[in-house]
């Protein structure tokens, strides 16, 4: 499952990266693949930034990404008229690109390593077989996967 979810945001991110030289089309809109991800990434980018990076700053990267967004929109209005400009087009482009990317990367990596609980912590699983230091770990919050990883730590402890 990791591995299937890790393969369709890696995808997503090669689309994305097939259109980092023309993020505008002639009509001066902004593809519809940079807005199809807006919505998925807002879901999830404070569980990327927070269980990924260890951080608890709850909410906090959502805010933060609309935020960026709308300067870049209001950016772009005040000087051209627009928001759909080529500033909002490459800042919602590097925010996908980070978001997914990290996310598509953790999961083909937690599926190669089996690693236990949220897939966000692969890194530090990978850091903790490679240095032999332990490393805590985190079942998903949300979604179908917080059943596998309650289920592979159950099964794991016996």
């Amino acid at each position: 499952m990791r591995l299937v979810l890790g393969t369709m945001c890696l995808y997503y991110v090669f689309g994305l990266w097939a259109i980092r030289h023309d993020l505008l089309t002639q009509a001066d809109t902004i593809p519809p693949l940079i807005w199809n991800g807006i919505l998925p990434g807002l879901f999830l980018v404070s569980y990327v930034i927070n269980i990924g990076l260890s951080r608890a700053w709850k909410k906090w990267p959502v805010f933060i990404s609309i935020g960026l967004m709308l300067t870049a929109g209001l950016f772009g209005y005040f000087q051209l008229g627009s928001f759909e400009t080529i500033t909002l087009a490459r800042t919602i482009w590097v925010w996908e690109t980070y978001v997914f990317a990290h996310l598509g990367l953790s999961f083909a990596l937690a599926a190669m390593l089996a690693t236990p609980g949220c897939e966000m912590r692969a890194a530090y699983h990978l850091f903790s077989k490679l240095t032999g230091m332990p490393t805590k770990e985190h079942h998903c919050p949300v979604g179908p996967l917080n059943n596998l990883d309650k289920w592979e730590h159950a099964k794991a402890k016996g």
